[in-house]
């Protein structure tokens, strides 16, 4: 028997042993592939290991998804690796799964990249008991140190004065505003998780902004993708997506030294800041083993706010700077309405809005037009449910096509040119439904941004030191 095997190992060859391999993969690939059911979304034709993953245009996905939903409607499906995907069209639908059904699609799909950083932690990717737990402590707390109050406005206030006076230090000559900008929001969420803000120059904070900045772009790139479809192999690859992982953990890292610094003078009746605060309810349920409240929570929560509150803001803000290079003439009307209503010494407030409708139309049609989380953060399907008359198992991944909702010519009358009458009526500001640049439902964001955009706008020393121009933003 024993020389029955060895010959028969003699005689096969690399491109037998390659077959088979290839074979037994194919084989595994549709043993462990979840079968759809009869009544799923229709869509294109998925092929083995990497489902649809070569349909989409990595640099810009959201627009090759919008060719699929002119083929198969408001509804299709389909597959990213073994990961089965519906992606929503319409605000109907939209408001239907968010909103009316929103029970059953409130968790988040756990990527094996953000599964391998963040496990099952944070704010953001954390589902069931821990998400409700931290979600609802995260925006107690942050309504008491300010979010939706006057002390938050005049940390805006403050900060947009900062960065009014590092531009005006580049005395009129072109820059490139980016980590200005960065800096200046950053500094907001600073002041309330870490009780202070930052000098521009400091340079822990701008290793902290780079490294930001830089996960950001490599959680997008092709390597991330192809971690999320070949976990198993790509683990041990080398590539960008491992340089991922490192700036990850130097992030982690530098919020721990932060929480260390916190713990070595913290005084549980005085509250300081988000830490602070966190640091007293962990105390709270020390001892209660099935707690979600734990240092590691207390880092990822902090990272979750900071790439949220920076990143997100921070691009908006320049596409805000764009739109104003490329549209002089609006820009004129906003700096009028700004002279007119505050003039050249009074700072900006969340009262001030209401008197300026026109400045609050162009900042809500640059997060329109931005455009910048174009198929929102994806939902996950907790129960077995319908959406449009078709099945969604368990498990299904379901992604809300924003980029469609917000040029959809049936909600805008110029869907495609940046028009700030989308949100006037008779001069007055006017909000629409199908304008969900902070998603919708229970898992929305926390918070609207309007206060750090409007200052931006609004800030008299800004707004007069700084014509945009074409020349500039060229640079």
């Amino acid at each position: 028997m024993g020389s029955l095997v060895a010959a028969f190992w003699r005689s096969l060859n690399p491109s037998t042993l390659l077959l088979g391999g290839v074979l037994f993969l194919i084989l595994a690939h549709f043993l462990k592939r979840p079968r759809l059911p009869m009544n799923y979304p229709p869509g294109p034709r998925s092929v083995p290991f990497f489902g649809n993953f070569f349909l989409l245009d990595f640099k810009q996905p959201h627009l090759s998804l919008q060719k699929y939903v002119k083929k198969y409607g408001n509804v299709f499906g389909m597959e990213f690796g073994v990961w089965p995907t519906v992606v929503v069209t319409g605000f109907p639908l939209i408001k239907e799964a968010l909103v009316h059904q929103g029970h059953k699609f409130v968790d988040r799909p756990i990527s094996p990249v953000r599964e391998r950083i963040f496990k099952k932690n944070g704010l953001t990717l954390s589902n069931g008991q821990i998400w409700k737990e931290q979600r609802r402590f995260t925006l107690t707390t942050l309504r008491d140190f300010g979010l939706g109050k006057k002390s938050l406005e005049e940390r805006i206030q403050e900060e947009v004065h900062h960065l009014a006076l590092a531009i005006e230090e580049e005395k009129g000559q072109p820059f490139n505003p980016h980590f200005k900008i960065n800096n200046s929001v950053s500094n907001i969420i600073c002041s309330i998780t870490f009780g202070e803000r930052f000098e521009y120059q400091d340079d822990q904070f701008q290793e902290m902004l780079r490294l930001i900045d830089e996960v950001v772009h490599l959680e997008t790139s092709v390597w991330a993708h192809l971690y999320t479809v070949f976990p198993w192999i790509m683990h041990f690859v080398p590539g960008p997506h491992q340089a991922l992982f490192s700036k990850w953990e130097k992030l982690k890292v530098f919020v721990s030294h932060v929480i260390e610094k916190h713990k070595r003078d913290w005084n549980p009746e005085e509250t300081r800041d988000f830490i602070d605060a966190y640091l007293k309810e962990m105390e709270k349920h020390m001892g209660n083993a099935t707690s979600s409240f734990h240092e590691e929570n207390l880092i990822f929560t902090t990272l979750d706010l900071f790439l949220a509150g920076t990143e997100t803001t921070s691009t908006t803000l320049r596409w805000a700077l764009l739109y104003m290079a490329f549209y002089p003439k609006i820009q004129e009307k906003v700096q009028a309405e700004i002279d007119r209503v505050l003039g050249q010494s009074q700072q900006p407030s969340m009262a001030s809005r209401e008197f300026l409708p026109y400045t609050n139309a162009v900042v809500h049609e640059v997060q329109r037009m931005g455009n910048i989380v174009p198929l929102n953060v994806p939902r996950e399907v907790t129960v077995d449910t319908t959406l449009a008359g078709y099945y969604l198992p368990k498990g299904t991944m379901l992604v809300t096509n924003l980029t469609a909702l917000h040029r959809d010519p049936a909600e805008w009358t110029t869907p495609d040119t940046f028009n700030p009458e989308h949100f006037l009526e008779n001069g007055q500001f006017k909000k629409r439904e199908a304008f969900l640049p902070f998603s919708l439902g229970k898992r929305a964001c926390l918070e609207n941004s309007w206060p750090r955009l409007s200052s931006l706008f609004s800030s008299p020393p800004f707004c007069k030191n700084l014509p945009l121009s074409l020349q500039t933003m060229r640079s």
